[in-house]
C-alpha cells in the first residue's frame, strides 16, 4: 500500500521595492491564490491607490513587474487599453488589480507617480 502524500504548494511571494511614500523600506508578503496583487498589498497594509475599486477602469494601481513577469497570465485587452494611459509605461507594466498569482515569486516596483483623474488628494 502506497501512502498518499499531500501536495503542498507554496504561495507566491511578492517583494515590493522601496517606494518613497507607500513603503520606504520595501515590503514582502505572500499572495493568496484567489487575490490580486493589489488586494494582497492592501491586506498587508500598503496603501496602493485604486481609484476604480479594482475594476480595471483606471491606472492608479499601475506597477512594473521586475521579476516573475513571464509567470503571469497575459493581460486582457481591457487592461492593455488602460495601460496605454499609465504614466511611465514599461514593457513589464501591469495593473496590480489584474495580476493574480503565477507560479513564480514576483519583484514589483510601484511607479513614483500615477495618473489619477478622480483622486480627492490634489
Amino acid at each position: 500500500m502506497v501512502a498518499a502524500k499531500a501536495l503542498v504548494f507554496d504561495m507566491p511571494k511578492v517583494k515590493i521595492l522601496p517606494h518613497p511614500e507607500i513603503c520606504p523600506e520595501g515590503a514582502e508578503f505572500e499572495l493568496n491564490d484567489d487575490e490580486s496583487l493589489c488586494e494582497g498589498a492592501l491586506r498587508n497594509g500598503l496603501k496602493i491607490e485604486h481609484a476604480c475599486e479594482l475594476s480595471c477602469a483606471c491606472t492608479t494601481c499601475h506597477c512594473i513587474v521586475r521579476e516573475g513577469f513571464e509567470s503571469l497570465e497575459e493581460p486582457s485587452e481591457t487592461e492593455e487599453d488602460m495601460l496605454d494611459k499609465a504614466w511611465g509605461l514599461e514593457p513589464q507594466s501591469r495593473l496590480s488589480c489584474q495580476i493574480y498569482p503565477g507560479k513564480k515569486d514576483l519583484v514589483v516596483e510601484l511607479p513614483k507617480y500615477t495618473v489619477n483623474q478622480v483622486s480627492e488628494e490634489i
